[in-house]
């Protein structure tokens, strides 16, 4: 027993904790660690790679299920059954079959990632050739004799004259790395234009279409559009124009539909988990504050009560839809006109200016809009991108304590019994169980934590007022990218010699200044000496990154989560059919990884020459997992058409800059001013490389050709018809307008159940057969003796057989098909094709007959009491979408009457459709710039949207 004095015990683990935390790479990080980690790392990839060849071709959909989803276009080559007949159409599928097949995103993913793989291909050979024998032969003798190779491969114990070759190396290193850079921009300005010649961009309105935001008031309508855009439009082309309108709270209507729909085939999946044996008590649910109205009860019956609020919402959406207000135009709207050079014409002379106080831009995909943040005006879009960089900010500076208690605490429980005995003794009595945990919980809580990080971040991306998903994306991955380099490279490697600075500033001397303790302590000399001695375990990061790859590929976290949910819980039909559907590949978070590698790798490629044949190897392995991946497993969600390119491009120059600074950090240290000097210029020529390459590049990438907006003028001018004004109307108006409603999903094991529990239901206020708690059912005048409910198959709920319960019965389902990857299934949503007309439900006739999805799979034999499916025609409508047939009741070759369940294609709606347009006086158009008087004063507007039209006596 320990007789010391408790504040005797206090100091000691005080001082323990401080030298931890002044060298926490002591008795981590041994040689020994890399040649386990080579070992475990090696022995694990090739187990799951022969794992993943043998289970590939009997699991197909886990491991294939583009090759059945997709359509012809967009379908990958076909793969053998044998081991590895994977591996031949992966390595002889190139960059032009690629395009086509995973979309533009995806082949710039894998050609940064090529790119990654050759750069340090090349740093290997002349980091290993040239820096690990200088810094071996010299190295002082005594190093030589006393330390390992590991050590005397770094700068630390080399003469002062060696270190020109760090100097030299950082010149080549810099060269290779913008020689790279300069080819691969090259070859993704190649891939861009043809992208831009592609038949999907020709034909898309998005690609002819310009968004303009912060409109001012006088403006905010269709002809004050097209006044805003005529001073900057360089051709004799009329465009057509439609302003954004107010959609009041649908969005969060809609949202909160889905949320309870979603929660009520999750209350009914627990319920029917045994349909033969329900339970003795029916579900409840405790309403939320806002949701109890004058009930007392704290719980009420959860199916009841989730019926009740979908039936509430869904009246409540059908009446904001058909209250939409014309007259209540918003500070954003689109522009199209019949030409793809004419809009990229307007949008390429309005780059650097601002009409009246207004953005002029090319308009993303419809898809990829973020609706909710496009009325945001631009003060309110400054402010909130502030205060999103103080809490990124805050989160970065946060997690410095977290992230140093993980790496000398979990990461070795040995370091934490040293600081607190009681836990020592528990240590000393259950090793193997304490091992167990150290192995499990520092990797375990840290992807925790990696795997939450972007979905926090995403959110604060939105709430600054991101207006696509594709730029909120990238911002995603500029605050990734900061975050990691930050605490897990920066803190993280340069901890100790901050600390040991920390107590030369508290332990000076009267007479001495803080900037004199530091000179004295030798900063620089202490910086290099952590770096080197982190080193080693950087080494088997980057060894240990290759298993993270083979888990990649062998889908090993899908996989165990759906086995976990299917054995233990209950999941939805939803959920199952989402299940089977092809992943969103996640782009933010996989640049993040490759960019922070190649960072660490750069940083360490002068400190420790090993780390680069490391990295080469991650990035040579990794490419070729990612590429079949990408070919038959994930999907595009948001396709940008390689946008990605610029934002990754930075981030390799500003890692270029971070490792001329280690480099300078060494010579300064163990070097000459000579050398400090030398390395000055390296920064200041990537920063010319930068500006030389967007200069070069740039407009080329992002305007539709360039070489003729000069001439643009001759270009004819085009007669703009009404259709394109429907088009524009219909694709960019906010898909709350439009997007059909989901309908709860049960099992048709359930189905039998289901009709017990909801005979004697019957419907009030003008919704017989629906939502409703009276004892006694309408009755069917058709069919005596039966109910309504019974004979017009229209309760809200739609039954899933077990053979169905697969993501090709519903990938035409817009509440499926947007989710994941719609684009690869068909047609893109904003295809101009030749069938588009005038649309059959205008602004103020909305039709509560397309309120709710409807399924694309067969009919099934009639349920009573229960929604049945609809089939689909083969004929498409003018969106290129299948028709749906309306349903049909037991007794009835037409369609059901009740309305709110029939489906409709909803997309043929075309909101918002009177998007104004040029006046025709003798087949001449009367607005024109080019004739006197051709648009009239300044906001004047048809004097049917003003409001005294509709109020005043006729």
């Amino acid at each position: 027993m320990d007789h010391s004095p408790l504040w005797r015990r206090q100091d000691t683990s005080t001082e323990q904790f401080l030298k931890l935390i002044q060298d926490p790479f002591k008795s981590a990080f041994q040689i020994n660690a890399v040649w386990a980690s080579l070992a475990t790392s090696a022995i694990s990839f090739i187990f799951l790679a022969l794992l993943f060849s043998l289970f590939r071709p009997r699991h197909t959909i886990v491991y294939a299920p583009k090759v059945k989803h997709a359509d012809l276009k967009h379908s990958p080559p076909p793969v053998g059954k044998g081991l590895f007949a994977w591996i031949n159409p992966v390595l002889r599928t190139r960059e032009p079959q690629l395009v086509d097949c995973i979309g533009l995103d995806a082949t710039v993913f894998l050609r940064f990632t090529k790119m990654c793989r050759n750069i340090f291909i090349f740093l290997s050979i002349i980091g290993c050739g040239v820096m690990i024998p200088l810094n071996l032969t010299q190295s002082n003798k005594d190093s030589k004799a006393t330390l390992s190779a590991f050590v005397t491969m770094t700068p630390l114990y080399v003469s002062v004259e060696a270190i020109w070759g760090q100097v030299i190396c950082a010149w080549a290193f810099d060269f290779i790395v913008a020689f790279f850079l300069w080819r691969n921009y090259k070859a993704v300005l190649d891939l861009r234009r043809k992208y831009f010649q592609s038949s999907d961009y020709q034909r898309s309105l998005h690609a002819r279409t310009l968004m303009i935001t912060d409109i001012p008031s006088a403006a905010r309508s269709d002809e004050g559009l097209m006044r805003l855009v005529d001073g900057v439009n360089p051709t004799a082309a009329l465009p057509r124009a439609t302003v954004g309108r107010n959609v009041k709270g649908l969005p969060n209507l809609i949202k909160e539909h889905e949320e309870a729909v979603r929660q009520l085939e999750s209350v009914l999946a627990k319920y029917f988990k045994n349909p033969d044996r329900l339970p003795a008590k029916r579900p409840t649910i405790r309403p939320p504050r806002k949701g109890k109205g004058d009930k007392t009860s704290s719980k009420v019956d959860a199916i009841d009560y989730l019926t009740d609020r979908i039936q509430l919402l869904e009246e409540e959406i059908r009446h904001v839809r058909a209250s939409i207000d014309k007259r209540n135009a918003m500070q954003f709207g689109f522009v199209s006109w019949e030409k793809i050079e004419h809009a990229h014409a307007v949008a390429y002379t309005a780059r650097r200016k601002r009409p009246q106080g207004s953005r002029i831009c090319l308009a993303p995909r419809p898809q990829d809009l973020i609706w909710e943040n496009l009325p945001l005006s631009k003060q309110a879009r400054k402010w909130k991108r502030f205060v999103n960089v103080i809490w990124v900010s805050i989160l970065t500076v946060l997690w410095i304590a977290p992230n140093a208690m993980i790496a000398i605490f979990l990461s070795n429980l040995n370091n934490l019994g040293l600081v607190w005995p009681a836990f020592q003794t528990s240590l000393s009595l259950n090793p193997r169980i304490w091992a167990a945990v150290q192995g499990i919980l520092s990797p375990a809580l840290t992807s925790l934590v990696y795997i939450i990080l972007p979905i926090i971040f995403r959110r604060l991306s939105i709430r600054a007022g991101d207006v696509t998903k594709s730029s909120r994306e990238r911002h995603v991955l500029h605050h990734l990218y900061s975050f990691f380099i930050f605490n897990n490279l920066v803190v993280f490697s340069l901890f100790s010699a901050a600390w040991t600075f920390v107590a030369a500033v508290i332990d000076k001397k009267e007479n001495e200044n803080a900037w004199q303790a530091l000179v004295d302590g030798g900063f620089y000399a202490k910086a290099v000496s952590a770096l080197c001695n982190v080193s080693p375990f950087w080494v088997t990061y980057l060894l240990q990154r290759n298993l993270g790859a083979a888990i990649d590929l062998v889908q090993l976290i899908p996989l165990v989560w759906v086995w976990f949910s299917k054995t233990f819980l209950a999941p939805t039909p939803r959920q199952a059919i989402e299940w089977t559907a092809p992943p969103p590949f996640e782009y933010a978070s996989y640049y993040n990884y490759f960019l922070f590698y190649a960072t660490v790798a750069l940083c360490f490629a002068t400190l420790q020459p090993v780390v680069l044949p490391v990295t080469a190897l991650y990035f040579g392995l990794d490419a070729m997992m990612k590429k079949y991946l990408l070919m038959y497993v994930l999907v595009t969600k948001n396709e940008s058409g390689g946008q990605f390119w610029r934002v990754v491009f930075n981030r390799v120059i500003f890692a270029a800059f971070l490792s001329n600074a280690v480099v300078a950090l060494v010579a300064t240290a163990r070097g000459t001013w000579t050398m400090v000097f030398s390395v000055v210029p390296l920064p200041f020529l990537l920063l010319g490389f930068k500006l030389y390459c967007v200069r070069t590049f740039d407009t080329d990438m992002t305007y539709y050709n360039r070489a003729n907006l000069s001439d643009v003028e001759a270009l004819d001018a085009g007669k703009s018809s009404k259709r394109a004004s429907d088009r524009l109307s219909s694709k960019f108006s906010h898909p709350g307008l439009y997007k059909p409603l989901i309908t709860p999903m049960v099992h048709a094991r359930a189905a039998e159940a289901l009709k017990h529990i909801y005979r004697g239901r019957t419907g009030t206020s003008g919704m017989e057969g629906e939502y409703t708690g009276i004892a006694m059912d309408a009755m069917s005048a058709s069919h005596p003796g039966k109910s309504k409910m019974e004979t017009s198959g229209s309760a809200p709920f739609e039954v899933v057989p077990e053979n169905h319960l697969d993501f090709s019965y519903f990938k035409d389902r817009p509440d499926f098909r947007d989710e994941f990857g719609g684009g690869i299934y068909g047609r893109p949503d904003d295809l101009i094709t030749e069938r588009s007309q005038t649309p059959r439900i205008g602004l103020g006739e909305w039709s509560p007959t397309s309120s709710r999805a409807g399924s694309p799979t067969p009919s099934l034999p009639s349920l009573s009491g229960l929604r049945q499916y609809e089939s689909y025609d083969t004929s498409t409508n003018d969106f290129g979408h299948p028709t749906p047939r309306a349903p049909l009741s037991r007794d009835d070759s037409g369609p059901v009457g009740n309305g709110l369940y029939q489906h409709d294609d909803e997309s043929e709606a075309r909101l918002l459709s009177q998007a104004q347009g040029p006046a025709v006086t003798d087949g001449v158009p009367s607005v024109n710039r080019w004739r006197p008087g051709g648009y009239g004063p300044v906001g004047q507007e048809d004097p049917r949207t003003s409001y005294d039209y509709y109020r005043r006596p006729r």
